[in-house]
Formats: structure tokens, sequence, C-alpha cells
């Protein structure tokens, strides 16, 4: 045997790995942890594009002082006794995944959770599939449509961790998946759902987050994705146009951000008299901050209060079987070539 073997490797069958990638969560509910967390999170020059130093005396000196207390409070309100939202849900959708993976390719497929911000972070998540044996990486940002903001985010760390690699893997990275119809189709499917049961609104309206205006100005495709996500929703839902309406939630600073608002939208709709408004979060793969206190407290609040009767939050896809079932096969069309294509495929 070669003396030059990786002796880390040892007898190790080589296999492909499956970087799943949300944002991620503070540890712990508390202050410091969500002081640490915004402070890694709101550093990322593809979250904030300003100046670094001028940026380094805003965040230290005003915000890190000033907003973890606040957002500590609204994350207790969502913790559960599994802990947060945005960790143990993904978890549950990778532990699926990788169980629909081994059913529907042939060969060794290793998938592995990271987060973006936090832990588990891209970092440990490599190096697990690194000791695993991968050879080749395909990273799955879970944000279905792209933006510089989150999903060249993603990319930004994978490379960074692997220039500090000696062998890298080969490398292939899912950019989005915003019109995939399996995506459409379990987004229909889980609205149809609710509606059975608790009957249809009088107005639809789909949030998802915002970018600053000028980021859309400069090329993102984010709000072009989003519109395409809306409206093949809205067909397959088979909805009029005057049903439903496409709007921007989570606004920060004080520059304009893509619109219409979500919490302007749902102020002038309570004042017009509208009963009943669902929302419907199609941006997000799995519940969390920004859907169970943004969405579902705050926003129900502003519309109650404006004259608005009925406040439904349609709840994200999770791990419901068929989000699970089109994440799997859009990984396995990704997975093409390096897996034995003429093993036939396992459908369901």
């Amino acid at each position: 045997m070669s003396r030059y073997i990786d002796e880390a490797a040892g007898d190790r069958q080589d296999c492909t790995g499956v970087l799943l990638v949300n944002l991620g969560t503070p540890d712990k509910p508390d202050t410091g942890s969500v002081r640490r967390y915004l402070a890694e999170f709101l550093w990322d020059p593809r979250v904030v594009e300003i100046w670094r130093p001028l940026w380094w005396l805003i965040l230290h000196g005003v915000i890190l002082r000033i907003r973890p207390r606040k957002v500590a409070a609204l994350y207790r309100s969502i913790w559960t006794a599994e802990g947060s939202p945005l960790l143990f849900i993904p978890q549950q959708q990778c532990e699926r995944i990788a169980a629909r993976l081994a059913e529907l390719v042939p060969g060794r497929v290793e998938t592995v959770l990271a987060m973006r911000y936090g832990s588990p972070s891209i970092e440990a998540g490599l190096d697990v599939l690194r000791q695993r044996g991968a050879r080749r990486l395909l990273v799955l940002p879970l944000y279905p449509q792209y933006s510089a903001t989150t999903t060249a985010s993603v990319f930004d760390e994978v490379a960074r961790v692997l220039t500090r690699w000696r062998r890298v893997p080969g490398l292939r990275f899912i950019h989005h998946y915003h019109d995939d119809p399996g995506y459409i189709d379990a987004l229909a499917a889980s609205m149809r759902e609710y509606w059975r049961e608790h009957g249809q609104p009088d107005k639809l309206l789909m949030s998802f987050h915002g970018i600053p205006e000028r980021c859309a100005l400069a090329g993102d495709p984010y709000y072009d994705e989003v519109q395409q996500t809306a409206r093949k929703l809205a067909d397959a839902l088979e909805l009029r146009d005057e049903q439903w309406l496409l709007a921007f939630q989570s606004r920060f600073g004080r520059e304009p951000w893509l619109s219409p608002y979500v919490d302007g939208t749902l102020k002038d709709w309570g004042a017009r008299g509208i009963g009943r408004v669902d929302v419907v979060c199609p941006g997000f793969s799995a519940d969390c901050l920004e859907t169970l206190e943004e969405i579902s407290v705050q926003n129900r609040e502003t519309f109650l209060a404006s004259g608005g009767r009925e406040f439904h939050y349609i709840p994200a896809l999770n791990t419901r079987d068929d989000h699970i079932e089109a994440l799997s096969q859009l990984l396995r069309r990704h997975l093409c070539g390096w897996v034995n294509d003429s093993a036939p495929v396992v459908e369901r």
C-alpha cells in the first residue's frame, strides 16, 4: 500500500455527500446567545452591504447593544421543549431526506444538515462529510428563491471552508427551486387541505422575506423568482387575481425594501372591512421566528386592530410527506452522473 494514501480515510469507501443548509438560530433564547448570533449574521457582507468600518461602528456601537434583548424575548415566545423550530424542523427534514435518498439512489449518499449562522455550522457539516468519505458534494440551500443575501452567502461559506481542504471534492450547488413542480404542488396541496378544514378566506396574502430595493435594482433575481413562485401557486389553486396578493415582510433599517409591505397591506385590508385573511409564506421551508412570531402574532394583531375579523396563518411545508418527496427528487436529479443512472428510480 502506498505510503501516501490518506491514513485518515483508512479502508473507508468513498461516498457522495449532500449538505442541506438553512439560515440558523441562536443556541438559546437569551440575550447573550442572540447577541452572538446577530453579530455573525449581520456582519455578513452579503446581508448588509455597507462600508465595513462604518457598519462595524453601527453594529457594535448601537444594534448589538439594543436589539438582542428584544429579539431574545421574541425567540422565547416560539421556543419549544425541542428547542428552536428552525433547528429541530430542519433536523427532521434532514433525517427523512436521508432515508428517502437511500431508496431513490444507488450507492452511499451521506446527508448532513448545517446552518449558515450559528450551530451546526457549514464548516462542521463539511467536516462530518469529509470524515465519512465524501468525494462528491451536493449543496442544497433550503431557500426556494435565490438571493445574494441568502443562497450566495451559503456558497461563499462553502467556498471559504473548501479553500483549506487539500483534497477538494467534486462540487455541485443547487441555486434555487422556486418553480420546481414538486415544490409548487406541495404548497398547493397544503393550502387545499387547510381550506378543506377551515374554509377559504376573503383574501390570500403570499408573504415573502424582503430584501432592500437597491439589491433588486442591482440585478438580484429574487424579486422575479418570488413573482414566478406566487403566480405558479395561484394558478395551481385556480385563484383569480383579485383573490390574492404578494407582499414582503421583515424590513430592517430605513431604506426602501421590496414592496408592498405585509404590515401596510394588512392595515389597509382591515380598514377596508375585509373580514378574513389567510397568510402563507412560500419562501420559508420551515417555520421560524419570521412566520411563527412576526406573521402569526405581530401581523395578526395588526390586521385585527385595523378592523379585520379573522386571521389565519397557513404553516410552512416543514416535514410534510410531499415536501420531503419534492426535495428528495430535486436532489436525485442533481445527483445524476454521480450515481448509477441505470438503476431503477423508486417513485411514490
